[in-house]
């Protein structure tokens, strides 16, 4: 299956309609929940962290309804840990949504809602232990998805963890007949499957974290591989490699069509 290059979600047009752009964010903390999105991050997030004490960060980019920020924390706070999520939007509309549909933000003071581009952050270099990202890389092509990894690995002390869709034909028609079922939210219903045909293969996403200079140390797949959290660390540059040299190997594969 093809990915589908320069297509647009509505979610990437103009939010002007705050009750619809509010059902599909809640549909997608549904999905998150119920089809183990969120548990995926989890353990990805966890493996970087490696079950450590005392404050860790997390800046979570991309954020939507906020809803897995929100759950990492409550998981880490059960495990005795102190973990604070900077969680970053670049649409106002949406961060105003997940204010309105995600009761529990306002119980949860560790999660800081920001508004910001994923590209060009402003905090300095390794400011949080974590970067992590749902659902965003699928929204970028592949230029901008490695300059966005590689500003996420800029950032991170320990490691990024990047969870997305898996593109696949079956996939695809599951999101199809499940979306159809389960909501009548437009934007839902709409851009649930072209986010799959816009979604990258595994062997896509570790060669986009490779052109980034990331290393995958772990991947957690979700219900029947729909979708997978990679967790990276930041490659050491080789010494003695010339920078020609290093960006010659920093060049993405082209993985062979239906791959």
């Amino acid at each position: 299956m093809r990915r589908l290059a320069g297509a647009r979600e509505l979610l990437d047009g103009p939010l002007d309609d705050p009750a619809t752009l509010e059902g599909n964010l809640r549909d997608l903390a549904r999905v998150n929940r119920r089809l183990g999105g969120t548990e995926a991050s989890r353990r990805a997030v966890d493996h970087l962290l490696d079950h450590r004490h005392g404050a860790q960060t997390m800046l979570d980019v991309g954020t939507g309804a906020a809803d897995i920020p929100v759950a990492l924390v409550a998981s880490a706070a059960a495990d005795g840990r102190d973990l604070r999520v900077t969680a970053v939007d670049s649409r106002p509309e949406i961060l105003d949504a997940a204010r309105a549909v995600n009761r529990r933000l306002a119980a949860t003071p560790a999660v800081e809602l920001v508004l910001g581009d994923g590209r060009q952050l402003p905090w300095p270099d390794r400011s949080f232990d974590v970067v992590h990202a749902s659902l965003v890389l699928h929204h970028l092509e592949p230029r901008d998805a490695i300059a966005f990894l590689a500003e996420a690995s800029r950032l991170a002390r320990r490691g990024v963890v990047m969870n997305d869709l898996v593109r696949a034909r079956h996939h695809w028609l599951g999101a199809r007949v499940l979306l159809t079922v389960a909501t009548r939210n437009r934007y839902t219903r709409h851009d649930g499957p072209m986010s799959v045909q816009r979604a990258y293969t595994r062997v896509e996403l570790r060669a986009l974290l490779a052109a980034a200079g990331l290393r995958p140390v772990t991947e957690v797949v979700a219900f029947a591989g729909h979708r997978v959290a990679i967790a990276a660390v930041a490659i050491p540059p080789v010494a003695g490699a010339s920078a020609a040299s290093r960006r010659q190997a920093d060049e993405p594969t082209t993985p062979a069509p239906g791959s």
